[in-house]
């Protein structure tokens, strides 16, 4: 079962996103704070989180926002983060998580789902293989931070 994340799960959130950084070796670089979770993605609107459940428990979830791509004309969704608890991998709930933002992009009518992969991630590499996804291969990945502003 999937559940769309409300501003009560907040601390839930910043829980998984702390999971999610210790599994890809960034703990240090988490800044987010439960106040900025709170302002950016439940005031402002500018990201969405789903989990998926086993009973009524929270095992992974999914953060996403909105992106628009010009040669499609059309928009998208960015997956951020794409998490599973450790001792819930193998079962499914990623692939259900997947199956809900493809949902959507049918339901909105979306042209695609972007996203990363750390290079060295291959239990995740295989899963988003076994998706069918396409690696972007030629794509460099750039960016510049808030202290570059």
């Amino acid at each position: 079962m999937i559940r769309k994340a409300t501003d009560k799960d907040v601390e839930k959130i910043l829980h998984f996103i702390k999971e999610l950084a210790k599994y890809e070796k960034m703990e240090n670089d988490v800044a987010a704070t439960s106040e900025l979770i709170r302002e950016w993605i439940f005031e402002k609107k500018k990201a969405n989180v789903i989990f998926v459940m086993d009973g009524e428990k929270e095992v992974g979830y999914a953060l996403y926002f909105y992106n628009y791509s010009t040669f499609t004309g059309k928009a998208g969704i960015y997956l951020e983060d794409l998490f599973v608890l450790p001792e819930y991998r193998g079962k499914g709930y990623g692939k259900e998580l997947f199956n809900e933002l493809k949902r959507i992009c049918k339901d909105e009518k979306l042209g695609r789902i972007d996203w990363q992969c750390l290079d060295w991630n291959e239990p995740s590499i295989k899963f988003y293989d076994s998706l069918s996804a396409k690696k972007h291969s030629q794509w460099l990945n750039y960016r510049l931070e808030e202290k570059d502003f």
